[in-house]
């Protein structure tokens, strides 16, 4: 049960998961960097050289996907999209204008929330099912016009995702009292009341009443 102090928003293993993620995303995403302009061929010193992070990066990235494949089992029933959403989504405009006061009541998941749940998870499909294409040290057989079509497709898809993730920092820094979801695995019921209230009636008890 909640104390009246916290809210119970992640369990231990969400957390651990979560930070175990983002570590292998920065990996994956530093090591892929380093191949996708000249410029940032730097971060190969992170990882032993050029040829090291050239074997190491497709392994960083199926780990990563395994990893967050962890976060979907848990999360992905939370962040089915409801008719609800559309309301929350034509008055986001207002709310990145600082008024909040028109937004319709959430669930543990506003729509934004969830468009960047998807964002990721599509991304991370299609670099998984790309990456594979010219992952030469274990499927040299695909057609090279195959293979330059997945190249394609894998930086976009990187492109997609690295945005994706900033969107989501950013958020969790400009909420104030959202990292400590994600550090302590606990919320103050005066920040789920403000921003996630259906939640906040669910798991105090309030909507049985």
């Amino acid at each position: 049960m909640p104390s009246p102090q916290v809210l119970p928003r992640y369990d231990d293993h969400t957390r651990m998961n979560h930070w175990v993620l983002a570590l292998l995303f920065f990996a994956a995403a530093l090591s892929g960097l380093a191949f996708f302009h000249p410029s940032l061929f730097f971060f190969t010193l992170f990882f032993g050289g050029g040829e090291w992070t050239r074997i190491l990066h497709p392994y960083f990235g199926l780990l990563m996907a395994l990893s967050f494949l962890g976060i979907f089992i848990r999360l992905h029933r939370d962040n089915k999209m409801s008719p609800a959403d559309r309301a929350w989504l034509d008055k986001a405009g207002e709310m990145l204008q600082g008024n909040k006061s028109n937004m319709p009541p959430v669930g543990k998941y506003n729509a934004g929330q969830k468009i960047v749940f998807w964002l990721m998870t599509a991304s991370l499909a299609t670099l998984v099912l790309t990456g594979v294409l010219f992952w030469h040290a274990w499927f040299p057989d695909f057609p090279i016009g195959l293979r330059r079509l997945g190249v394609l497709l894998h930086a976009l898809s990187a492109v997609v995702l690295v945005l994706t993730v900033i969107i989501h920092i950013y958020a969790a820094i400009w909420v104030k009292g959202t990292l400590r979801a994600m550090t302590r695995g606990t919320v103050s019921p005066a920040w789920a009341q403000a921003h996630h209230p259906l939640w906040h009636r669910e798991v105090t008890g309030q909507d049985r009443h």
